[in-house]
């Protein structure tokens, strides 16, 4: 197979295999799945929630933020409440950066030698000997790696839920109503629902 051939079998392979990947849906965050993500909410007392949402390598930080805002207006709203206050919020964000061999990277001397490079001796103008090691120094290093930075998100906040009518000079507080409605168009849910 030719190196042109091989390359756009593979282009096609990842994004075939990418296609698969989507971002994380609305969805609660069951045990044995966390790396799909999804939401979660603890009750610390009768109206205070603490309350998340983990996105996958591939959902944004805002979606992440969005998700958890209608979140906490959902579950506002399911326990009663018309309106809620953010006493305390915060985005997690966690990246982990990979270095992967060249896939394309093929030597002629065969892949057992993988390791083995030529180090050369040479003269320079008026400087005497010097050496050339692929070790330390290679400019063809970087041809042979790929880097990569995976990054997920994950958002959290403390909620305080109320009845009645949201005051109107608190910049923390959130008509819930307001917020599922603004929201809900923009949700994504998992497929089988």
């Amino acid at each position: 197979m030719s190196k042109l051939a091989f390359a756009a079998a593979a282009v096609v392979l990842a994004a075939g295999i990418s296609g698969c990947v989507s971002p994380t849906p609305y969805q609660p965050l069951t045990r044995g799945h966390a790396a799909q993500g999804g939401y979660s909410e603890i009750r610390i007392e009768p109206d205070r929630w603490r309350v998340t949402f983990a996105g996958n390598a591939v959902t944004s930080r805002e979606t992440v933020e969005g998700y958890l805002l209608y979140r906490a207006a959902e579950l506002t709203l399911q326990n009663g409440g018309d309106w809620f206050a953010m006493v305390d919020r915060q985005t997690d964000r966690d990246a982990r950066t990979y270095v992967d061999p060249d896939p394309f990277y093929r030597p002629w001397y065969g892949a057992r030698f993988t390791y083995w490079r030529p180090a050369w001796r040479y003269r320079g103008r008026g400087f005497g000997w010097r050496t050339w090691d692929p070790f330390f120094g290679d400019p063809f290093f970087a041809d042979t790696v790929d880097v990569h930075t995976i990054e997920t998100f994950e958002a959290s906040a403390e909620i305080v839920t109320h009845k009645g009518a949201k005051p109107a000079d608190d910049p923390r507080a959130f008509d819930a109503h307001a917020v599922a409605e603004t929201l809900k168009p923009k949700i994504l849910y998992p497929a089988s629902r």
